[in-house]
């Protein structure tokens, strides 16, 4: 059977496609082991194209580590574009895996990842084309387990009837440890499909939405979550990483025969951000900070480059340049592959941690444009995110860049955060002209290559886990107005305004603080026809309103609704490690535009997290700063 389909997609169908080799799917590095004597098989489905997936660092870590074990191996599965997907249905073939082109009904065990809210539509689009029941009771243990992990993942619920459980927080040990459960339930199978989901519930980080209760009150509000059978925990706490020097790094990664999105090297040099962005969710999920060591990543950078030719190295990270070796590790990296044509990059510098040094090093092989982030217009607003940067900041990077022959910059704002007034817009128009000014004061432009300045507003989206968690969402008049307003204050030719489309952050916004109710509108809009949502072509505003409406859901009573401390939230049951009390107290201090510190080089401030974990901040001796350790 396998063989047929293989030799039907090959003759048939690919030829008929776009970019036939998103479906290829013999890149090199790629592992193809022989089912026959192999006793787990796992597909990991991005429900994205291709492109996008395989720029995810995440894929390619999962990938190792599950394919490094002699009993399982991992195949990828990514969302057909739509001109395949039309092909498969036509023809009745089932979606299948890149690595053997089998249907996802062989596997055991079937994961997603959730990095976006805007992809649960193409969710149910994969397992529909899988010809996999969507609702969880209706798959026994003859279907393969669905599960799903990721950011979005500290808000399941939504996706909760459709998903066998949720893998929380990171997955590097507990995804091993749920095989390891499904190796020996498979021997005898004992109590099903149920049985085996009781086995896996005991396991640390893992979340059984069928195993759960949730109840209303007469208004409509959550009650309770609580456990409906015994031995289920009443929070799921995430999974965290303690030594990440020994975490499994992938340094043999596919290398796609096709351009993606992020076509380099992706070397994470340290995980976690504790600069406490209150807009933040990843700066929240994914503390506490934690380093590799320069030697460890020396060691990876060189079997990266041996193993996969690519031209740039990627340091990844929330915030690369907090990284506290940094500068020496960009200079020996630099030193080591510049002669062999290879750059280095940084995509996350902070304005308040630019350095023109650092700057000019990375760029030594080939110059690229700056970006910032100063997130809000105002003093004011930027303390009430706490986003910890002054225009004094800006000014002196943007001076600094100018004056060593950077002529591209971009700033990255934010459109709708609270407490947001007319004077926050006018200050995001104020420092986008103040570049501008700069620029000709240092005749920037004047000669050679002109000057550019791209200012881009994104509209805020409340996010579980976080000080705004409780914060209602603009609405979408509200929203279109300031993106308005905005345009009419930025008219300097020499800066390029972009926006984001506000429809897309309002739905957004509704299943960032969803519930399960939530689930009947999801399914029915990719009824309706929805999927590829976060892509402008294929996103349908009025078939999501149609949705809603046909189910009786009032979106505005998720996005825009002001939630009290002492409501239980959706999520409430998902431990992210932060504590509740850490978010009140951030939040009130938000309302206050009053800041708080980085507890990295202060005063711990008491979120919990590395206490209740054994993990400390250790700086791996950032000169002239403090580790903090046992501090809470």
């Amino acid at each position: 059977m396998t063989q047929l389909l293989e030799n039907f997609l090959e003759e048939r169908i690919l030829p008929k496609v776009t970019k036939p080799s998103r479906y290829a799917g013999n890149e090199w590095n790629s592992i193809h082991k022989d089912w026959s004597r192999t006793a787990l098989k796992m597909a990991f489905c991005f429900p994205d194209v291709y492109e996008v997936g395989m720029s995810h660092l995440g894929t390619r870590i999962l990938y190792h580590i599950v394919n490094a074990r002699p009993d399982a191996l991992l195949e990828r599965v990514f969302a057909p574009w739509v001109d395949l997907e039309k092909e498969l249905r036509e023809h009745g073939l089932p979606l299948f895996s890149l690595e053997s082109r089998r249907p996802l009904t062989d596997f055991d065990l079937v994961g997603f990842t959730l990095q976006y809210e805007m992809s649960f539509t193409n969710i149910l689009n994969m397992l529909d084309l899988a010809k996999i029941p969507l609702s969880s009771a209706e798959r026994d243990e003859s279907y393969p387990l669905i599960a799903a992990g990721g950011p979005c993942g500290f808000n399941p619920e939504p996706l909760a009837p459709f998903i066998d459980f949720f893998v929380i927080g990171e997955g590097e040990e507990v995804l091993n440890e749920v095989l390891d459960v499904i190796k020996d339930w498979k021997q005898d199978k004992p109590g099903g499909k149920a049985g085996l989901l009781t086995q896996l519930v005991q396991v640390p980080g893992i979340y059984v939405p069928a195993f759960y209760s949730v109840e209303y009150d007469t208004e409509g509000k959550i009650s309770a979550v609580r456990p409906n059978r015994p031995g289920v925990p009443q929070v799921v706490n995430k999974r965290v990483i303690k030594n990440f020097d020994e975490v499994p790094f992938p340094t043999k990664p596919i290398v796609p025969y096709t351009e993606i999105v992020h076509d380099r090297i992706m070397l994470e040099v340290l995980r976690g951000c504790t600069r406490g962005c209150r807009f933040c969710q990843a700066g929240m999920l994914y503390r506490p900070v934690r380093e590799k060591s320069p030697e460890t990543l020396y060691r990876q950078a060189r079997e990266l480059m041996e193993n996969t030719g690519y031209n740039e190295i990627s340091l990844t990270s929330l915030s690369t340049s907090d990284y506290s070796c940094v500068g020496p590790v960009v200079e020996t990296l630099l030193n080591e592959f510049e002669g062999q044509g290879v750059g280095l990059s940084l995509p996350s510098l902070r304005i308040d941690s630019f350095s023109v040094d650092l700057a000019e090093q990375v760029q030594r092989v080939r110059k690229t444009g700056l970006t910032f982030a100063p997130e809000a217009g105002t003093q004011r607003l930027r303390d009430v995110i706490n986003k910890g940067v002054t225009e004094e900041n800006l000014v002196e990077a943007v001076t600094s860049a100018f004056q060593h022959g950077w002529t591209t910059i971009k700033l990255y704002f934010m459109i709708g955060l609270p407490t947001e007034t007319e004077e926050d817009l006018d200050g995001i128009a104020y420092l986008a002209n103040r570049v501008v000014r700069i620029a000709d004061e240092l005749g920037v432009g004047k000669k050679g290559k002109g000057l550019k300045v791209t200012v881009s507003a994104s509209s805020f989206v409340p996010k579980a886990g976080t000080p705004f968690q409780w914060e209602p969402q603009d609405s979408l008049d509200t929203l279109r107005e300031k993106q308005n307003y905005l345009k009419s204050r930025i008219r300097n030719r020499k800066i390029t305004f972009n926006w984001h489309d506000a429809k897309l952050s309002v739905i957004e916004g509704v299943f960032a603080r969803g519930d399960r109710k939530l689930a009947a509108a999801l399914e029915r809009a990719w009824r309706l026809g929805c999927k590829f949502d976060g892509w402008t072509e294929h996103f349908h505003y009025e078939l999501w309103m149609q949705a809603f409406a046909e189910e009786g859901i009032i979106p505005e009573a998720y996005a825009r609704r002001s939630f009290e401390h002492s409501d239980i939230l959706p999520w409430e049951h998902i431990g992210s490690g932060v504590s509740k009390q850490f978010l009140i107290r951030e939040h009130r201090k938000a309302l206050e535009a009053a800041r708080t510190p980085d507890c990295r080089f202060e005063d711990c401030h008491c979120c919990r997290l590395c206490n209740d974990l054994g993990v400390s901040l250790d700086l791996k001796g950032r000169e002239g700063k403090h580790a903090l350790q046992d501090r809470i």
